[in-house]
C-alpha cells in the first residue's frame, strides 16, 4: 500500500506490505471558500463584536499589525493588502502602519523568506515589516504582572498603536490548545521574561496544557489576561484544509472571533478512532512546520491519544535547517545526558525556564509514551545523538519492524501530522 507523509515541500511515499490494516487519519472534508479575496472582503465588512475596520479605525493616526512567522502557513498574501487599504480608508498614511512579525522567541525572517511570509510586493514596498525581538528590553512596556505572576512584557510597537490587529491561523496546538488570536500576542511579541514565566515547568506540566482544550488551560488562562491589558484588538482569523486552502476566516474582537474559530477547527481537528494502535505514522506538517526538529515535537505529542502504551511512533520530518535554536539544542543535550526523568526533575524548581527547554519537556511526553522513531534528510550524525530518539533508515522499515514486536497489524498513519489531532473513543 502507497501512502504519502506531508514532507518538507512536498510528500514522502512510503509503500507499506499490502498484509498491514492500515487506517488513514485525515481531517473530514472541509469547504473551500471558491472565491478567497471576496470572502476576507467579507469578513473585514462583517466583524463579531466590532464595528468593521475602516469605522474602527477612524480617529486614530497609527496602527500595528501582527502577523505569526514563517513557521505558520497563514495566507498573509490575501490578508495584508486589505487591511492596509481599510487603515489608509480611515485616514491612517502608509507610513504610520507597522506590519509586525511575532517571533516570540524564534529567529527573525528575512530576505526571500520574508517575501514568502508576506505574500504581497506591494506591502513590502508601502509598509515597514519588522521581527519583533524578545531580547530587546528597551523594546518592550511592562504592563505589570498577571493575578498568577506572569510579568507582561510587550512589543512597545503594538502597545503604543493606535489601532491594534491580530492575523492568525486557528491549528490545534500542543500547549495552548489553539493557536492564533490570544497566541500570537503572548508568545508572539512578549518580552523573554514573559515567555519563560509561562512556558516554564509548571505550566508545561499541567494536564490540560495540550491540544484542544482551551478549558482549565493555564497558558490559554495567562494569554487572555495578557491580552485584556491591551484595550480593544482587532483580529482575523483563518483556518485551512489539509491541501492549505482556505476554508473559513472570520474578523472581529479578539476572543469571541477566535472563539468562532476554534468551533470551526475543532469539528475537522478532531478525529475519533475506536481503539488504541501499536504502530502510529505521522509527519511533522511539512513545510514550513518541519523545518527544523524543535517544530517536529509538535508532531510527537499530536497523536498520543491513539498510541497503545508502550508503542511505537514513526514521525517523518525533513528538518532542512536542522534542530533549532543553540538553545534547544543545549537543552536535548540535557536530555540526553539526563534521561527524561531526571530532565523533568531539573526544571521543577525553576520560576523562569531556559529558552526553548519546554520543547523537550513536551518531547519528553511523547518518550513517556513509547518509542519514538524518527525519519529524516536533514540532520547529521552529530544532530540525531541530540534528538533524544531513535533514528530510522526509512518509515516502511520502521513499520515492519513495529508489527513484528507487537503482532498487531494495525497501523494508524496520520498524513498531515499535528494539524490533525486523533483521539480513542474509549479513552
Amino acid at each position: 500500500m502507497r501512502i504519502d507523509l506531508n514532507y518538507g515541500r512536498g510528500t514522502l511515499p512510503v509503500d507499506l506490505p499490502d498484509s498491514l490494516q492500515v487506517t488513514i487519519v485525515q481531517k473530514p472534508p472541509m469547504p473551500v471558500l471558491p472565491d478567497p479575496a471576496a470572502a476576507v472582503r467579507a469578513a473585514l465588512a462583517t466583524p463579531v463584536g466590532l464595528p468593521p475596520l475602516a469605522e474602527f479605525a477612524r480617529g486614530h493616526d497609527s496602527a500595528c499589525i501582527l502577523i505569526c512567522d514563517i513557521t505558520r502557513p497563514v495566507p498573509n498574501g490575501l490578508l495584508l493588502r486589505p487591511l492596509v487599504d481599510a487603515l489608509h480608508t480611515a485616514g491612517i498614511a502608509y507610513e504610520r502602519i507597522t506590519v509586525l512579525i511575532a517571533t516570540g522567541m524564534h529567529r527573525p525572517n528575512l530576505g526571500a523568506e520574508l517575501a514568502e511570509l508576506v505574500g504581497d510586493p506591494w506591502v513590502l514596498q508601502h509598509i515597514a515589516v519588522v521581527n519583533h525581538d524578545a531580547n530587546d528590553d528597551a523594546a518592550h512596556d511592562d504592563l505589570g504582572p498577571t493575578a498568577h505572576g506572569t510579568p507582561v512584557r510587550l512589543d512597545r510597537r503594538f502597545t503604543r498603536a493606535g489601532v491594534k490587529i491580530v492575523t492568525g491561523l486557528v491549528e490545534p496546538h500542543f500547549m495552548a490548545g489553539y493557536s492564533g488570536g490570544r497566541k500570537v500576542i503572548a508568545p508572539g511579541i512578549a518580552h523573554r521574561e514573559t515567555i519563560t514565566t509561562f512556558h516554564s515547568h509548571r505550566f508545561m506540566a499541567h494536564a490540560n496544557t495540550t491540544n484542544l482544550v482551551l478549558e482549565g488551560n493555564p497558558l490559554h488562562r495567562e494569554q487572555l489576561a495578557i491580552a485584556q491589558r491591551l484595550g480593544p484588538v482587532f483580529c482575523v482569523n483563518t483556518v485551512l484544509d489539509e491541501h492549505r486552502r482556505l476554508s473559513f476566516v472570520n474578523t472581529g474582537e479578539l476572543v469571541a472571533s477566535h472563539l468562532a474559530a476554534v468551533a470551526v477547527t475543532e469539528r475537522c481537528a478532531r478525529v475519533e478512532l475506536p481503539h488504541r494502535f501499536a504502530t502510529v505514522v505521522t509527519s511533522a506538517a511539512g513545510h514550513p512546520l518541519d523545518a527544523t526538529y524543535y517544530q517536529t515535537v509538535k508532531g510527537m505529542v499530536a497523536p498520543l491519544g491513539i498510541l497503545q502504551p508502550g508503542g511505537t511512533l514513526v514521525i517523518a520530518s525533513a528538518c532542512s535547517e536542522g534542530l533549532g535554536s543553540r538553545a534547544f539544542a543545549t537543552s536535548q543535550a540535557r536530555l540526553v545526558e539526563l534521561g527524561p526523568d531526571a530532565f523533568l526533575r531539573s526544571l521543577e524548581p525553576k520560576r523562569f525556564a531556559d529558552v526553548d527547554e519546554w520543547q523537550t519537556q513536551m518531547q519528553v511526553k511523547s518518550m513517556h509514551a513509547g518509542q519514538v522513531q524518527l525519519f529524516t534528510t536533514g540532520l547529521d550524525v552529530a544532530a540525531r545523538a541530540l534528538t533524544g530518539v531513535t533514528s530510522a533508515e526509512s518509515v516502511a522499515a520502521a513499520v515492519v519492524a513495529s508489527v513484528a514486536r507487537s503482532g498487531d497489524r494495525r497501523v494508524a498513519v496520520v498524513p498531515e501530522g499535528p494539524y490533525v489531532v486523533p483521539v480513542c473513543k474509549l479513552a
